[in-house]
């Protein structure tokens, strides 16, 4: 009899999605990842053996290619739940390039839902943002919270993708889906042997900093310092890597074992607390002792001014919090810059 116990992840050896899989082989279940690489490495692959002890199956191949992914689903029978994270995730770019993000975002997702009801795999993880919020009227956002309109492309796709998610639920009864709307995702596996690789000059602010402080880059751009905040910069909610991994398996887990309440659940995954693009560097330089150079430049197309995260809803529902503390978040990101660094 056939042991059904595989999780289909996309995107699977991108920054989540590899520390998602890790939490996912220590939980006991067995991975396949299917990624196109395009802003990733394979070399992943190493970095989560050596953490679990397990190899996962690497398919590459584009979830925008339907083709290739039917192949792909009628040769694993074995899978319960599929966790997508497949997408393209850089603000900025995506303001640049609307149709790309458009295409390659939504497209993926439809074709993942399609594929999961042809299939019978009736359990999706959806990994959004708190994005879907905009710029919100009240903080913390609950997920009640309105939604605005997005100030982004990428925002604007994770909006309509939770829009398709519902509407294919509704339509479908078997199928049950969560969407994780994540904070700000930072920080490394304290191992060190897998993290945040950007391809290029980093999006996200942590590897630009780390960057920076080892001496990559030759100085760190603030984006604004006139934002109605407390010290002018933009306020996020920043959450440990290894924590927002482990609420994806909280949530397969929750379906598998048929704990959900609604076909189609959203949570919050952050800590509560807002810290400022200026904090955060200041918090860096004090934890480590290495400061980085920054300079204050224009303002940065499509960011919100000030966003954190009400994750009561989470905590009590799903029974996850978030645990590790923003200074050993930053000293994992950090370990891990001096890893790549001893590598060249």
């Amino acid at each position: 009899m056939l042991m059904k116990n595989k999780i289909l992840v996309t995107g699977g050896t991108g920054y989540i999605g590899s520390h998602t899989v890790v939490e996912l082989q220590n939980a006991g279940f067995d991975v396949l990842i299917v990624d196109n690489l395009s802003n990733s490495s394979p070399d992943v692959i190493n970095g989560i053996e050596k953490i679990t002890g397990k190899k996962p199956e690497l398919i590459v191949a584009d979830c925008a290619d339907i083709t290739k992914m039917d192949e792909i689903f009628s040769t694993q029978p074995a899978i319960v739940a599929i966790i997508h994270f497949a997408a393209s995730k850089a603000v900025g770019e995506s303001v640049e390039k609307p149709l790309l993000y458009y295409r390659n975002n939504l497209l993926s997702l439809v074709n993942m839902l399609e594929l999961s009801l042809k299939y019978g795999i009736h359990n999706f993880v959806f990994s959004s943002s708190c994005t879907v919020y905009g710029q919100p009227e009240i903080l913390p956002v609950t997920e009640s919270s309105p939604i605005q309109e997005a100030t982004s492309p990428y925002g604007n796709t994770k909006q309509i993708a939770e829009e398709i998610i519902r509407d294919t639920v509704r339509a479908n009864s078997s199928l049950k889906a969560i969407c994780l709307r994540y904070f700000n995702p930072i920080g490394a596996h304290p191992s060190a042997l897998i993290g945040e690789l950007p391809n290029g000059v980093p999006n996200n602010l942590v590897p630009f900093i780390t960057q920076t402080a080892i001496g990559l880059r030759e100085c760190l751009s603030i984006f604004g310092n006139d934002y109605n905040t407390p010290d002018g910069s933009c306020i996020r909610d920043y959450i440990n890597v290894v924590d927002l991994a482990k609420a994806h398996v909280v949530a397969v887990k929750r379906m598998l074992d048929n704990k959900n309440k609604q076909m189609l659940e959203f949570f919050n995954i952050g800590t509560g607390k807002g810290l400022s693009v200026l904090e955060l560097v200041h918090v860096f330089e004090e934890t480590t002792g290495v400061k980085p150079r920054y300079k204050i430049v224009g303002r940065r197309a499509g960011d919100i001014e000030q966003i954190w995260a009400n994750a009561s809803y989470a905590n009590n529902e799903l029974g996850w919090r978030a645990e590790e503390a923003i200074t050993d978040t930053l000293l994992s990101a950090w370990k891990w810059e001096q890893a790549l660094a001893s590598k060249k």
